[in-house]
């Protein structure tokens, strides 16, 4: 065992996991009502009844990148998107409130944090998620890298939807193209000048989650945003969860064609990449099509597409059809490209 923290330990997949179960969960007191949602759960947040068949929903994140400004968002749209999301892929769709608490290196240029506070407001504005308090903290030169920011969200739900909820037969639906937000960053990190537009996919998507949610109420079985270790890590935890296989068919995932090049040229697989935008969901099988129906009709749903099935074999494990022969898709141990998000 490493005795040190790196960075794989905060860029998702199994070391993350491993060192949250190791540290945090072990051993944490829960003391939460009965029929909650709590930290060892590890969902993309918790979820308490309050009476009245409703549950409140919480869920907090802290938020690093490099740059801070990428082609398609900036870390203000990035640090709301990301709770709005966690709380929507909880079945909270419309938050309650979110705080913001923002970190900031000496000699960090006003002008740009004023750039990164109007991207807070019109994510917020879009989200319809206001920010009702926060905090502001400085540090010296060199003690961080420009400029954090922390937030915290909180949503109520009628219906709690888990990660852990899938079963054999149910279908796997992704609700748009995959990779784009972390190959969009580290092009851009790099200056790699790769052909095509690479652009992130960050935005608030708990609009088209109550879109889906409100025609088709009990066709969703699990529910989770594929971002740090991408689409591989969120089905790997998913399967495991539910002890349940997950086959993948490699021609019906949606890719760009941008992504698709510049993974082919990068040898990343768009798998393992970080989406800042998108959900994978479990659904019913009888259900599919008209959830995948209801996905196109929004306009962050337009690319979804089913792209596997749960199953009994290989439980736990993923398993890439690809049209020639199967291969297992191994979660990945971190996010191939560091501070995405």
């Amino acid at each position: 065992m490493n005795d040190r923290i790196l960075m794989k330990h905060g860029a998702g997949g199994r070391a993350m996991r491993l060192l949250i179960e190791e540290m945090f969960v072990s051993g944490a007191p829960d003391g939460l009502p009965e029929g909650s949602v709590g930290l060892s759960a590890m969902d993309d947040g918790a979820a308490i009844p309050i009476g009245d068949g409703r549950f409140l929903v919480v869920t907090t994140d802290s938020h690093v990148i490099s740059p801070i400004f990428f082609p398609g968002g900036d870390i203000g749209r990035l640090a709301v998107s990301g709770t709005v999301n966690d709380l929507a892929m909880m079945g909270a769709t419309e938050p309650l409130a979110l705080t913001c608490a923002v970190i900031l290196e000496e000699g960090f240029s006003r002008e740009e944090l004023e750039r990164v506070q109007a991207s807070i407001r019109a994510t917020c504005k879009e989200a319809h998620a206001p920010i009702v308090t926060g905090d502001t903290k400085v540090m010296g030169r060199g003690e961080i890298d420009g400029l954090v920011i922390s937030t915290t969200g909180v949503g109520i739900t009628t219906h709690v939807v888990r990660d852990a909820g899938l079963r054999a037969g149910d279908r796997i639906l992704v609700t748009g193209t995959i990779g784009d937000h972390g190959l969009a960053v580290m092009s851009a990190r790099h200056n790699l000048g790769i052909d095509g537009e690479l652009r992130s996919d960050v935005a608030p998507i708990n609009g088209l989650i109550s879109h889906v949610l409100a025609r088709h109420p009990g066709a969703l079985t699990a529910l989770k945003d594929p971002t740090r270790g991408g689409v591989a890590s969120a089905l790997s935890e998913m399967a495991g969860k539910a002890n349940v296989g997950v086959v993948l068919e490699q021609a019906a995932l949606p890719i760009s064609e941008p992504v698709r090049g510049a993974a082919e040229l990068l040898g990343i697989d768009p798998l393992v990449v970080a989406n800042e935008g998108k959900a994978v969901m479990g659904v019913r099988a009888e259900d599919a099509e008209a959830v995948l129906a209801a996905l196109r009709e929004h306009p962050l749903g337009r690319n979804a597409a089913i792209i596997g099935t749960a199953v009994t074999d290989r439980p736990g494990k993923l398993v890439l059809d690809t049209g020639f022969g199967r291969r297992l898709v191994a979660e990945p141990e971190g996010e191939p490209l560091p501070r995405i998000c």
